[in-house]
């Protein structure tokens, strides 16, 4: 990744816009939208401890010289429509309230990134956030039903997977989610070992049974080969053991775990 994706509150909170017309306009209603205070001149909004800052001017020197009187300031900066003077891009936005899809390019394709966001707009059900908010409410009675983590972790994993009686792309979800909970056949899949034979460094050339396992595995065994890009492709928190060549497995950890070698 070029940039770290975080999701920022500004509600309540001062964010600067410097600048008129087309480029600043967006950036006000996006973050009025958010429910932020925006601050139209740069010292009131240093004085109202503002921390990020939108800059856009027509005249590249001016975003310049507001961008280095910010940053100085401590905050971070973004230059509408000038990617080399950002500390941070604004990503293309699908609201499913509660969920929200942020996709970018690091700047580098607006039209691309609007493409990729209508797409994902006629795929998703307009109830998401209804599944989203039940799944929250549920918060209880999913730790009564599966005390462990990771038992709780690979139930909702199994559900949530298409076809599963919870699937996200499937309208009224959030309606089947009390029969799941009441229902015999919810149960966390076993733990298990899984081999994956991995054949090429390109995570592209994955297969999708192989992407979707290291997208759900609570642990990877490595063998020697197995390139950063494919781990990369696995969940952020889930445990890595590097094994040296001809090294015997470990006791398997708790969950599903991962045997990773090269083909």
């Amino acid at each position: 990744m070029r940039s770290l994706p975080l999701f920022h509150r500004v509600a309540g909170r001062p964010v600067i816009v410097l600048g008129k017309g087309e480029g600043a306009e967006p950036k006000r209603r996006m973050i009025e939208r958010a429910g932020g205070t925006v601050i139209a001149e740069l010292e009131a909004g240093l004085a109202a401890g503002a921390r990020i800052a939108f800059v856009a001017h027509g005249d590249r020197a001016a975003c310049e010289a507001d961008a280095a009187r910010l940053r100085g300031a401590g905050l971070l900066v973004n230059v509408v429509d000038r990617p080399d003077l950002c500390d941070f891009t604004t990503p293309s936005l699908l609201d499913r309230d509660p969920v929200l899809i942020a996709i970018g390019s690091d700047g580098m394709s607006a039209g691309l990134v609007k493409q990729l966001r209508l797409w994902l707009e006629g795929l998703l059900p307009a109830d998401l956030g209804t599944l989203a908010n039940a799944l929250h409410a549920a918060r209880a009675r999913l730790r009564a039903r599966w005390p462990g983590a990771g038992d709780r972790r690979r139930a909702l994993d199994a559900a949530l997977a298409p076809g599963g009686p919870l699937d996200p792309l499937r309208e009224g979800a959030a309606a089947r989610l009390a029969d799941w909970l009441t229902t015999s056949g919810a149960e966390a899949p076993p733990a298990a070992l899984v081999r994956l034979a991995i054949a090429s460094d390109d995570p592209d050339e994955l297969t999708l049974r192989q992407a979707r396992l290291l997208g759900t595995a609570d642990w990877l065994l490595c063998r020697p080969g197995i390139a950063p890009a494919i781990l990369g492709r696995a969940r952020a928190d889930a445990g890595r053991v590097f094994l040296a060549a001809g090294e015997a497995l470990p006791a398997s950890p708790p969950g599903l775990v991962l045997l990773l070698e090269r083909a």
